[in-house]
């Protein structure tokens, strides 16, 4: 019990020292990026077709819905990633650096995200165009939010015994 209670006593320290500027900034960073990314005139049409997707089609969407899950799904994301960023011994001074933040980002979606996709969208029988596309975005993207995240945020170091 000892234990789980300095967990808690150091979870609620981090808490206070979040940047809830850059969580805010890193939460609407795939949105961002997105509205570029996926424009008609950079990956936007290609993406389109590679699942077989139309204008009429796409403006049946529930918008409210999509938009309003992909904020609450970043801000978990953000999360998950500032605690993946500062995590550790000695994770101050030099590697709080925007760099330091993307690399993580980068790593993540190649170890983690990556497979995931490809492995869905083998089984949904999905075009490689499309999984590259959704993949390239995904690296983009968490390198972004890495960075803003690590290069906003500097934690004490605190020993777990």
């Amino acid at each position: 019990m000892h234990y789980l209670d300095q967990i808690i006593r150091q979870t609620i320290s981090i808490m206070d020292n979040i940047n809830w500027f850059s969580m805010a900034l890193a939460t609407i960073t795939p949105m961002f990026i997105g509205f570029f990314y996926y424009h008609k005139a950079i990956f936007g049409k290609v993406w389109m077709e590679s699942i077989g997707m139309t204008d009429k089609k796409a403006k049946k969407a529930n918008m409210v819905v999509a938009f309003g899950a992909s904020i609450v799904l970043s801000f978990l994301l953000s999360f998950f990633l500032l605690n993946f960023n500062n995590d550790g011994i000695n994770q101050e001074g030099d590697f709080d650096t925007f760099q330091h933040g993307a690399w993580h980002g980068v790593v993540i979606a190649i170890t983690i995200v990556t497979p995931v996709i490809v492995t869905n969208g083998l089984f949904g029988q999905k075009a490689w165009k499309n999984m590259l596309i959704i993949i390239f975005y995904w690296i983009i993207t968490l390198a972004l939010m890495g960075g803003i995240l690590d290069a906003m945020n500097h934690w004490e170091n605190v020993l777990i015994p």
